[in-house]
């Protein structure tokens, strides 16, 4: 029992076992209230902001252009991306919404899908909803 203790004390405690923070809210500790990075913070970042080592950095890389976003139950979105944290919670810009419906004739029997769009000038995605993010096509 004691032995247990102590590994699970050093399970827990251990500085090789900590693992890293996202690399969003990486570096300086930021408050607790201010969770979203900025496009100026992210600006205010060494040259290696510019290197994608992890799966956010592809997102973090895409700040302040306009990135396409798939979300739960056949809705789309596509704008321009000002902030973002680890949940991918997102703030959009001139966000151009698409949602997709599928509805079946009662006498053909045939599928009828609809495309409903709307525009709204910013908004708030929560994460859980997204299932994919998609950046602007870089040309090199």
């Amino acid at each position: 029992p004691r032995v247990f203790r102590f590994l699970i004390l050093y399970f827990f405690i251990s500085p090789n076992r900590v693992s890293k923070p996202p690399a969003i809210i990486s570096g300086d500790h930021f408050p607790i209230s201010s969770q979203f990075r900025t496009e100026r913070e992210i600006a205010m970042g060494s040259e290696e902001e510019s290197t994608v080592k992890e799966p956010l950095d592809l997102i973090r890389l895409s700040l302040d252009e306009r990135i396409y976003v798939k979300l739960r139950s056949d809705r789309e979105l596509r704008g321009k991306l000002h902030a973002y944290d680890q949940h991918l919670n997102m703030i959009l810009g001139d966000v151009e919404e698409i949602v997709t419906t599928v509805e079946i004739d009662d006498e053909t029997y045939e599928e009828i899908v609809r495309a409903t769009r709307r525009t709204i000038p910013f908004l708030f995605v929560r994460g859980d909803g997204v299932i994919l993010v998609s950046p602007p096509l870089r040309t090199t």
